[in-house]
């Protein structure tokens, strides 16, 4: 009998595990009580208050990319298509990738570390004992503010970073505020912004599933409370790596590309 390799093995293992997790959220999603009020909570702590961290990255993102592609573009003598190339850049790929990323190593990391804290502290065993489906109560609501939340990030991120570039147009030309958003906008198509988009909500539910699988199965006391923060934002930002290549991959079929 063929034996696998050790390493393979704990990998379909938790492979496994995180497909029996995601199973349960969407069975425990739809039934009620639903915690609203704690999902609203939980969308201002991972969306509002990730807002600072996401729109200074993408500011300095738009901003950079401006700075270094205008050479090339000067070098072409097609300086004129800087705002239309770094607007389908940012929205189609870098806005939403980069964001997604920043999203994991902040909510993905806090998620892991706070449930793995109530795991090995007891407290989870402590809301099951007094009535409470922690379940629900502490994976449902974060997993949903977190798909709900990202792709609004985006938004707000793709907007800041688009205005970083516009001021990185006028670093060496003037250019209107009117003249270099009506460029962005006549070259980005419905096909640029929709598959975008949605990709962003699996971003969203991929880093909140993995924080919160990682926290809740959390063991070893403080050591596998730093674990659990450190592999969440390892294993979402592959994810998000994977799930943007499929996401590629289904746009190109369907024509978008």
């Amino acid at each position: 009998m063929l034996k696998l390799p050790l390493n393979l093995q704990l990998f379909l293992k938790e492979t496994g595990q995180l497909a029996r997790f995601t199973g349960l959220f969407f069975k425990e999603g739809f039934k009620p009580r639903y915690e609203v009020q704690e999902f609203i909570r939980q969308c201002f702590l991972i969306g509002y208050k990730s807002l600072p961290l996401v729109g200074l990255t993408g500011f300095i993102m738009g901003l950079v990319l401006t700075m270094q592609l205008r050479p090339s573009l000067v070098n072409y003598g097609v300086e004129s298509e800087l705002p239309a190339m770094v607007g389908i850049a940012l929205v189609r790929e870098i806005g939403p990738v980069i964001t997604a990323l920043i999203f994991a190593g902040k909510i993905g990391s806090s998620i892991g570390a706070e449930l793995g804290s109530m795991k090995v502290t007891e407290q989870i065993d402590a809301m099951e004992v007094s009535g409470t489906n922690p379940f629900k109560y502490l994976v449902v609501t974060r997993v949903l503010a977190a798909t709900f939340m990202l792709p609004v990030l985006v938004l707000l991120s793709n907007a800041i970073a688009l205005y970083g570039s516009y001021l990185g147009v006028n670093i060496r030309n003037v250019t209107s505020f009117q003249l270099f958003y009506g460029q962005v906008v006549r070259n980005l198509a419905f096909s640029d912004v929709l598959p975008a988009f949605i990709k962003t909500f699996f971003f969203g539910f991929a880093v909140g599933i993995v924080g919160c699988y990682k926290g809740y199965y959390s063991s070893k006391g403080t050591e596998g409370v730093g674990r659990s923060a450190n592999s969440a934002v390892v294993v979402s930002s592959i994810l998000v790596f994977l799930i943007d290549l499929i996401a590629v991959q289904i746009t190109d079929l369907l024509g978008y590309n």
